[in-house]
C-alpha cells in the first residue's frame, strides 16, 4: 500500500505520515512476533551423548538469543522540549520504528540460525536413523557438519537488510523512515540483549 499525507479532521499531525508510522510499526512488530514464535516451535530434544554437538549447542542458543531479545525493554529517552504534541508523536514513532526495526532485524538473524542447526538435526538423525554413530557414517556426519558451518557463515548482516529491503518493497509498505543498515548495527551495540 502506497502512503501519502493523510488528511485529518481530527488534529493536525506534525508531518502528516503519523499515521502511516504507526501501521509500519504494526508491520514491522507483526513479522517480529512471526519470527519469534518460530524460533520457539524449535525445542532441540537431543540425547545426552548429543548434547554438546555443535548444531543443539546453536539452537539452545539461538532460543536464550531469541528470549533476551524479546524480553529487552523498550530504551527510554529523555524527553525533549517539543513545538507542538504532534512533533513528540513523530520523534517518537520514529524510535519506535528503529527500534522495532532491529528487533525483527535481531530475530530474523536468529531465525536463520536456527533453521540451519534444524536442518543440520534433521540430516543428523536421517544418518545415523536412531542410532549411534558408526565408522562408516562418519564421513556423512561430518559433511552435516561443513554444512551447518556455511549455512551459518551465509548469515549476514547485508543479507538479512536486503531481503528485507526487497520483500518490504515488494508487498508496498511505506519504507521511507525505515533505518539504514548501519543505524539497525548501532542501535543493536547501543542496547545489547
Amino acid at each position: 500500500m502506497r502512503y501519502q499525507r493523510i488528511p485529518t479532521k481530527t488534529k493536525a499531525m506534525a508531518d502528516g505520515f503519523n499515521e502511516a508510522r504507526a501501521l509500519r510499526i504494526t508491520e514491522i512488530m507483526t513479522e517480529f512476533q512471526s519470527l519469534q514464535r518460530r524460533i520457539a516451535e524449535y525445542s532441540p530434544n537431543p540425547s545426552p551423548e548429543e548434547y554438546f554437538e555443535e548444531g543443539y549447542e546453536v539452537l539452545r542458543q539461538c532460543r536464550a538469543e531469541a528470549q533476551a531479545v524479546l524480553v529487552a525493554p523498550y530504551p527510554v529517552e529523555p524527553s525533549q522540549v517539543s513545538s507542538s504534541p504532534d512533533d513528540s508523536e513523530k520523534r517518537q514513532l520514529q524510535r519506535i520504528i528503529v527500534d522495532a526495526s532491529a528487533r525483527r532485524f535481531q530475530s530474523k538473524k536468529i531465525y536463520l540460525r536456527a533453521v540451519a542447526a534444524v536442518r543440520w538435526s534433521n540430516a543428523r538423525n536421517s544418518i545415523l536413523q536412531s542410532g549411534k554413530p558408526l565408522q562408516q557414517q562418519a564421513v556423512l556426519l561430518q559433511q552435516a557438519n561443513a554444512n551447518l558451518y556455511t549455512e551459518l557463515a551465509a548469515v549476514t548482516d547485508t543479507r538479512i537488510y536486503n531481503e528485507f529491503l526487497e520483500t518490504d518493497s515488494e508487498a508496498g509498505y511505506w519504507l521511507r523512515e525505515d533505518p539504514p543498515l548501519a543505524t539497525i548495527l548501532n542501535w543493536i551495540r547501543a542496547h545489547p540483549a
